[in-house]
């Protein structure tokens, strides 16, 4: 474990990021959902106004971890960290590094003076829930998720009112 590197991630790390992002996505049974490539990650996350930020675990020769998140505001808390992926690769599982992650960011929410750090996590992966709530989290089954997809949205843009 000495040898990796928790750091900031940067556009040379995104192919592997993609390639942890499907991972996960495979694991989460929705493959078939990632729609995005590495080069409109390296837009999103690189350019003046980066849509997110990403945190690795750098192992030398591969990535072992990473942490891709964004700023949002929260009308009762402020500003937040939303956590929207977090992945250890399973060669890299059960030696501390998923904590150290979370370290990583819990450090980044109060150098920014974030309130919460905020995740949803799926309600059947219970050795996720079990680690996070190792962590102190708290799961909170009383919020469902709200999905407007675009073919959604644009049916709503032409339905009259």
């Amino acid at each position: 474990m000495s040898s990796i590197n928790i750091r900031p991630g940067t556009p040379e790390d995104v192919p592997q990021v993609h390639d942890m992002i499907c991972e996960l996505a495979d694991y989460e049974r929705a493959l078939e959902e990632v729609k995005t490539t590495p080069e409109q990650l390296t837009l999103d996350g690189f350019g003046d106004h980066p849509a997110y930020y990403l945190i690795v675990a750098d192992a030398g020769e591969e990535l072992a971890g990473m942490m891709l998140y964004f700023y949002r505001y929260s009308t009762w808390k402020g500003k937040i960290i939303f956590l929207e992926d977090f992945y250890v690769r399973p060669a890299y599982r059960r030696q501390g590094l998923g904590e150290q992650l979370f370290q990583a960011l819990a450090q980044k929410a109060e150098a920014e003076n974030a309130p919460r750090i905020f995740w949803q996590v799926l309600d059947w992966n219970e050795a996720a829930i079990g680690f996070y709530k190792k962590l102190g989290a708290t799961i909170d089954p009383a919020w469902h998720n709200g999905i407007l997809e675009r073919e959604d949205y644009q049916k709503l843009l032409h339905t009259p009112s």
